[in-house]
């Protein structure tokens, strides 16, 4: 059993599932979540961090709305609007770039995703077909089709996976101008913390079998402050915090999340 309602005010999302379970081939019941719980307020950007086989998919597929067997709710105020980018771009082949866009975005005008397409440096790929594209630029195309429609709320399943870091980085920090550029509530789930450092306002840290939130970090300073000795000294702190289940510290530069008191 499962509901949908609305968020409360001050929150564009509220995430409550209390039990995930799938039966497997062989007829078992494989719990897979457990007990997740959060909020997001409006413009605010969160990673969930977790090893691959957690339940992170699972759990954006949950909260978008794709998986509707589990207990629990989910909170969005009414009409809200979603773009989600999964792990794969997902684009028809037989479309082009500009047409994959407008199928997800047909009411954006010349004007909008022409703006779009210039900042993530897609001008010249508009008539190309997904066949002719790098992963790299298949990658921007699926963002560009989610932020097209003027999302509130933007879920990210590992966009940046399997690119070379250089890459990798370079779209990170595209992402990241575009957020502060057009502020949306965003939820990105990965494994990797310099992605978790460099766009996240709060890191959720997910373990265990089942998968539970065992660790909530803030990070005080903004991202356009964030320089590479920050973002260095911020996955220092987050891969050496140890904070019980329920504590949200606060993690600044250089400086160690405080333990129990």
């Amino acid at each position: 059993m499962n509901d949908a309602r609305p968020a409360g005010e001050y929150a564009l999302l509220e995430v409550h599932i209390a039990r995930k379970v799938y039966q497997v081939a062989s007829g078992k019941r494989l719990e897979v979540l457990r007990d997740i719980r959060f909020c997001l307020r409006r413009g605010e950007v969160a990673a969930l961090v977790g090893p691959s086989g957690t339940g992170k998919t699972t759990m954006l597929r949950i909260i978008a709305g794709l998986e509707p067997d589990y207990q629990g709710t989910i909170g969005r105020p009414a009409h809200s609007v979603m773009g989600m980018v999964f792990q794969e771009p997902r684009l028809l082949p037989w479309r082009t770039v500009e047409e994959n866009v407008r199928l997800a975005a047909s009411e954006a005008s010349d004007a909008q995703l022409a703006e779009l397409f210039d900042l993530l440096e897609l001008t010249a790929h508009r008539s190309h077909y997904p066949g002719e594209l790098s992963l790299g630029l298949a990658r921007r195309v699926a963002l560009a089709r989610a932020l097209a429609v003027e999302p509130d709320l933007l879920i990210l399943d590992e966009p940046f996976v399997s690119l070379d870091d250089a890459l990798a980085r370079r779209l990170r920090d595209e992402l990241a101008s575009l957020i502060d550029k057009r502020p949306v509530t965003t939820l990105l789930v990965t494994h990797d913390l310099d992605e978790a450092v460099s766009l996240a306002d709060r890191v959720f840290f997910l373990s265990g079998h089942p998968a539970g939130i065992v660790r909530e970090c803030t990070i005080d300073k903004p991202r356009r402050a964030r320089g590479p000795a920050d973002l260095a000294a911020l996955r220092v702190s987050l891969e050496q915090a140890e904070v019980p289940a329920g504590r949200q510290p606060t993690v600044n530069p250089g400086k160690q999340p405080s333990g129990p008191s």
